[in-house]
């Protein structure tokens, strides 16, 4: 008879279907408390809480306490990089969804994820540059920054030849990629310290200011129609 290894004992944890759902809504880095979490997973508060105890034990969940409530997330960039490849190999399954408010629309529109730039901004910015013959989607999920795309980084102050890898990276609300790794994380910085996108202090949400949009039309042809829920974007725009 085998016996269990670490490897199998995390294989399990994530092939259970309530945990595999828990798992999924937090792929965007995003920390949900444990009733929005059981809702996720169609099961009851109790059983949700074994569950993310499971998990947390078990090094894919950490747990922040903020007050009387429990807050959960990845436990990193690593587990969330584990989540992406295994749906490779299988896509990943719709989850049960609440009706979204204005704060989560704001996180769908644009947010940090992992420190860099996600949700329909995010892609759309990544599909302009790609589209722009800035950068190619390559073999393992990466990207190749061409000969223009270098010049157009380092006009914002950013050095591709020593930000390696350019990673894609799945959005978990768009379903496709943006760009990740240390070229994205340094990106996001550049657009922030250039006055382009603005960062909120209270959460993962970031605003485009009317420079950034400019900037976004005048060097990537890329303006708010071009991305979903238009009624949302002008109130992303102050």
């Amino acid at each position: 008879m085998s016996t269990p290894t670490p490897f199998t004992e995390i294989a399990a944890l994530i092939a259970e279907p309530a945990r595999a759902a828990m798992l999924l809504a937090l792929f965007d880095g995003r920390a949900l408390p444990a009733g929005e979490l059981a809702f996720f997973a169609g099961v009851t508060p109790q059983t949700a809480s074994t569950h993310l105890s499971r998990l947390v034990a078990g090094g894919l969940l950490a747990c922040e306490t903020q007050g009387r409530h429990r807050y959960y997330r990845l436990a990193g960039a690593h587990v969330a990089q584990a989540i992406e490849y295994l749906s490779a190999i299988a896509p990943l399954p719709p989850i049960a969804a609440k009706p979204l408010n204005r704060q989560a629309e704001g996180l769908r529109f644009a947010r940090c994820c992992y420190n860099h730039l996600a949700g329909q901004l995010g892609v759309a910015v990544t599909q302009a540059l790609e589209k722009n013959g800035y950068l190619r989607a390559v073999a393992d999920k990466h990207y190749e920054v061409l000969p223009d795309g270098a010049v157009w980084f380092r006009s914002l102050g950013v050095d591709t030849a020593v930000l390696k890898p350019a990673r894609q990276c799945l959005d978990w609300t768009e379903r496709t990629h943006h760009l990740a790794g240390p070229l994205g994380v340094q990106l996001l910085s550049a657009l922030c310290e250039a006055g382009w996108l603005r960062r909120s202090k209270d959460s993962r949400a970031v605003r485009v200011t009317p420079k950034g949009w400019a900037q976004f039309k005048a060097q990537l042809d890329l303006a708010p129609r071009d991305l979903e829920n238009p009624e949302h974007k002008g109130a992303c725009a102050g």
